[in-house]
């Protein structure tokens, strides 16, 4: 089981539970198995995009906060639409009239370390 959405005493629905930062409903229950390879998201400031690498040419290498493992990671896909930032960090210096586009790497998952989906790691894109 990957995620209980709910709490005894809360109501569900069969749209599944109220989330009140979506204001939508989740389902209740995730079910599935600990993956064995890993997608990464990353977004790439629009201000950035011109000095991005074509895909073939693409190295990137991902740190996990509050560690000193560097792991890399291989190109999958650019998801071709520049849409605003909605993912912050709660960062002091972070910018939220920023666009951005998502570019996806994928990883097998490090027997060196813990790594769960959902977790916010910092992505290093060059040539």
């Amino acid at each position: 089981m990957l995620s209980i959405n709910t709490m005894v005493g809360n109501y569900a629905s069969p749209q599944g539970a109220y989330d009140a930062y979506t204001q939508g409903a989740d389902p209740l229950i995730s079910l599935g198995t600990s993956p064995d390879t890993l997608n990464v998201r990353c977004y790439v400031d629009e201000i950035l995009v011109p000095r991005l690498p074509e895909g073939s040419r693409m190295k990137a290498q991902m740190s996990i906060r509050g560690s000193n493992v560097k792991i890399p990671l291989e190109f999958v896909r650019v998801q071709p639409l520049v849409s605003p930032k909605i993912e912050l960090s709660d960062q002091r210096q972070e910018r939220v009239d920023v666009r951005v586009l998502p570019v996806i790497f994928k990883i097998d998952k490090p027997a060196n370390a813990n790594l769960y989906p959902g977790e916010l790691v910092d992505v290093y894109i060059s040539e």
